[in-house]
Parts: C-alpha cells; sequence; structure tokens
C-alpha cells in the first residue's frame, strides 16, 4: 500500500487502527502481570509496555506501508532515527506513561502519518476502556468502542461551534506550566478539565471542549495523531503566531528535531493571542 496516495487512506486508517488495537492488548497484559519502570535520560518514565507496544506497531506499519520511514519514541530515545521524506509515521505507543505506571486509564496508543508537512491521518486508542479515535483529513473523523478486538459502530465526530458564552478548557493533567495557566485566564471558563495523554485532542474532536492550550515540551509524536483527527473533524492546532503546527525534522541533533513548538488545539473558537 502506498502511502503517498490519499486514495488509499480510508483503506490505510483501518490497517493502523488494527496495529493499535493490537498495540493496547499488549500494554494490558504488560499492565496485568505487574511492571517494572526505567527512566530515559530526560529522565521521563518507560516501561516494558512501551517497548512491545512499539515493536509491534513499527512491525505492522512496515508490512502495511513499508516505503514509508517511522518514528517512534523509544526507537528515537535509543538513538534510531530514519531519514524521512514527504511521507513518515509518528508514533508513540504508549503516551501517558506516568498515568499509566500510577494506575490511572488516560494512556493511548497514537500513531499519525504526516504528508507534506502536515498530518493527514490519525489513530489514537485508548486500551483501559476500549475507546477508539480515527481520522482522515477531508474525509472526516469518527470513534468507536472496541470489544474482544471488533471495532463497534462508529460515530461520525465534529467540532462544536464557538460558545457565545463561557469556554469549556481541556488541560495536561501532569504538565501544567504558569504559561498554560495565564493562557487559560484570558478566559471566561466553563469547565476545566484535567486530562492525560492525547485524550484532549480528542475531547475536542468529538465536541466536549472549545479549547487545549499546551505551552510546554511536546514531541511530534505526542501531537500528530490527535492533530490529524481534530483536523479531520473540522478543528485546527496552530502555533502561537497563529500558523498551523509543522512536522519533520528541524536542524536541532537527535531527538530534539523532533520538538514541538507551544501550540494551541481549537475546535470552532478562534484563540486569543498577543
Amino acid at each position: 500500500m502506498n502511502a503517498s496516495a490519499t486514495t488509499a487512506d480510508a483503506d490505510l486508517v483501518e490497517a493502523i487502527a488494527a496495529a493499535a488495537i493490537a498495540a493496547g492488548e499488549i500494554i494490558l497484559e504488560v499492565r496485568a502481570r505487574g511492571l517494572s519502570v526505567e527512566r530515559k535520560e530526560d529522565m521521563s518514565p518507560v516501561t516494558e509496555a512501551d517497548r512491545a507496544a512499539e515493536a509491534l506497531i513499527v512491525e505492522r506499519l512496515a508490512a502495511i506501508a513499508p516505503d514509508v520511514p517511522v518514528i517512534a519514541e523509544e526507537a528515537v530515545a535509543a538513538g534510531r532515527i530514519p531519514d524521512v521524506g514527504a511521507a513518515f509515521f509518528l508514533v508513540d505507543p504508549l503516551d501517558g506513561t506516568r498515568e499509566f505506571v500510577k494506575g490511572g486509564n488516560d494512556f493511548t496508543v497514537n500513531i499519525g502519518l504526516v504528508r507534506d508537512g502536515a498530518p493527514v491521518l490519525g489513530v489514537i486508542y485508548l486500551p483501559a476502556s476500549g475507546k477508539l479515535f480515527a481520522g482522515v483529513v477531508g474525509e472526516g473523523a469518527w470513534r468507536a468502542v472496541v470489544k474482544d478486538g471488533a471495532i463497534g459502530e462508529r460515530q461520525a465526530m465534529h467540532v462544536r461551534p464557538p460558545p457565545a458564552g463561557p469556554v469549556d478548557i481541556v488541560a495536561s493533567r501532569s504538565h501544567r506550566t504558569p504559561e498554560t495557566d495565564a493562557f487559560i485566564a484570558r478566559y471566561r471558563v466553563g469547565e476545566l478539565v484535567n486530562r492525560g495523554s492525547s485524550i484532549k485532542f480528542c475531547a475536542l474532536a468529538e465536541g466536549k471542549a472549545d479549547l487545549y492550550p499546551r505551552m510546554g515540551t511536546t514531541m511530534q509524536w505526542d501531537t500528530a495523531a490527535g492533530d490529524a483527527i481534530l483536523r479531520a473533524a473540522g478543528g485546527r492546532v496552530v502555533t502561537l503566531q497563529g500558523t498551523p503546527l509543522p512536522y519533520g525534522p528541524t536542524a536541532a541533533e537527535g531527538g530534539e528535531a523532533y520538538k514541538n513548538p507551544w501550540f494551541i488545539a481549537t475546535g470552532g473558537l478562534e484563540p486569543v493571542r498577543g
């Protein structure tokens, strides 16, 4: 399958969803038998579940789209960073490892496809609840519940219109910063919900929130899948300058080449700037 052909994206998302579900099963198996936590060079946690899920996803993607490089979080941490062209995958096999280690359920499997600097396809799977979110830019976004490995009824997702009154905001549970709080303070806030992992993008895509500001460190594999799903649902993710969040390596060394600038994810709301 050629991932550079947009006509193939609807089929591609099906195969990627199957890979995410299989990775989720591995993650739950590891948690059920107990896990040990290691620390990477940046002191972020990593477990056997991260590595096993990533190995499965990378193997599946090699079979699905052998011509497309894969930038995967744990491989990058180990110094394995392939050169990329116009199209490449971004994989976070277990987003929200801190939540996972604590025994929480806000962790996800993220697989996104970037083409020409923009995310065009994304899948996010929540193993603990069986919730699956997917989107193809230009074709739409949907959600479903997975039971016994099978995807149930699919429901189309759309962002909600800009609110006339207070704004509902989702923010990071583990990575709130003073800058993020200062940005939130610009709004008359209705509901402020702290969530882990890429679930925050899904809340916007399914019309349950209006805004997700992130003034802190994230990597492209943290955001590509959610960004694609949100774009497919009618939303957007922009830098503080108002331009679309860019994807692809910068001139920085190693994994730092895939570091994101601060960003604002929004449904139908125009974010406040300045």
